[in-house]
């Protein structure tokens, strides 16, 4: 019995121990949660009352018989963390070290800096060391690692009073770092009239795909590289080379909206059946981007590209506008209209070339 005595002051403190060594969470209704404090960041919050769904900020603890549990940020009172946590600000520093605090204000126990003090709604983003390195892995991805994107698909088959096939196929893939973008894209679209005597009996064959990379100098600038390709039969273009390069400005950049503006100059391969031209030509254009409701995405661009080397007035455009609705995680329905002009085309050929698809998008992130 004595031995039993004797080990029960050391029991109970390694018990306490637990408790007075984690991180502690208190909130504004007087529940207490302890544990380990993962992160704190944006998080979709759902309206009691209307139902909706907004993007709000929350904070999640790892508790020892509840697992993760996830609360709202504005819900919290107090909190104090035993661990490090990287704490993102909105002037742009971070700031490491154990978190606590008071009057409403964060206190970061820093080991260079000393004790950091920030307002509680100035905090963006609050990680522990796990998180800090998963989050900066995705940041610097490998060249296989970080990508999303989506195959666009449509098909269309008639029999009968007439006789067509068509098909359009997209692919778009964005792999995003921490300052910079790769972009891949390619789109075909094939059509055939398959009447006896149907002349032309291809009314559609037109392909386009081309590489970009972006790289932010700031926060709002950027520059960027871009090589394209495209062919078009029925315009007698064998081949359209593009590379190019010039600065950008992220006039617009929130989560559900873009809109960014180019600026810069390309060389110019041109083989048409009759003849080939080579010439320098500037590029200006914008990107726009809008996610409208839960699941639908709006995307714009539009290019002028004025030809600085031949006859004065020569240019061509590029312009698209497209949708995608999610029906799925991974299954959505697609939109795309798009319109080619060129001043300049071999004799006998249209200046525009418009393109209208619909179909299936498969999206995809590895």
């Amino acid at each position: 019995m004595r031995s039993l005595r004797a080990a029960v002051p050391p029991l109970l403190v390694v018990l306490g121990s637990s408790a007075l060594f984690a991180d502690q969470v208190m909130l504004k209704n007087g529940d207490r949660l302890t544990g380990s404090i993962v992160k704190s960041d944006k998080c979709p919050i759902k309206t009691e009352s209307e139902g909706e769904v907004t993007v709000g900020k929350c904070l999640v603890i790892k508790t020892e018989f509840e697992g993760e549990v996830t609360v709202q940020w504005e819900a919290i009172q107090e909190l104090k963390s035993e661990q490090q946590l990287h704490v993102g600000l909105a002037d742009g520093k971070t700031v490491v070290g154990p978190v606590t605090t008071s009057d409403g204000k964060l206190e970061v126990a820093t080991k260079s800096a000393g004790t950091v003090e920030a307002p509680k709604e100035s905090v963006l983003v609050m990680r522990n060391d796990a998180e800090q390195a998963a989050w900066e892995k995705t940041q610097h991805p490998g060249l296989l690692e970080g990508w999303n994107g989506g195959l666009d698909l449509g098909f269309g088959l008639t029999r009968g009073n007439s006789q067509t096939k068509n098909l359009a196929v997209a692919f778009k893939a964005t792999r995003t770092g921490l300052r910079d973008k790769l972009t891949l894209y390619e789109g075909t679209i094939y059509a055939t009239n398959d009447a006896p005597g149907a002349v032309p009996s291809t009314t559609a064959n037109a392909n386009k795909g081309g590489i970009r990379y972006d790289r932010d100098f700031t926060p709002r600038v950027f520059g960027f590289v871009n090589t394209d390709f495209m062919t078009d039969a029925l315009q007698d273009l064998n081949l359209r080379s593009v590379f190019g390069g010039g600065l950008g400005y992220h006039l617009i950049k929130r989560e559900r909206t873009t809109l960014d503006l180019l600026g810069g100059a390309n060389y110019t391969r041109e083989n048409y059946v009759p003849f080939t031209r080579n010439f320098a030509a500037a590029q200006v254009g914008d990107e726009f981007m809008q996610k409208v409701g839960k699941s639908t995405v709006i995307t714009q661009n539009l290019y002028f590209f004025p030809d600085l080397t031949n006859t004065p007035g020569e240019y061509r455009t590029n312009f698209n506008f497209g949708t995608v609705t999610k029906m799925t995680k991974w299954l959505g329905w697609q939109n795309n209209f798009g319109d080619i002009f060129v001043t300049n085309p071999p004799p006998g050929r249209r200046q525009n070339d418009i393109v209208f698809t619909t179909g299936l998008n498969l999206a995809f992130t590895h």
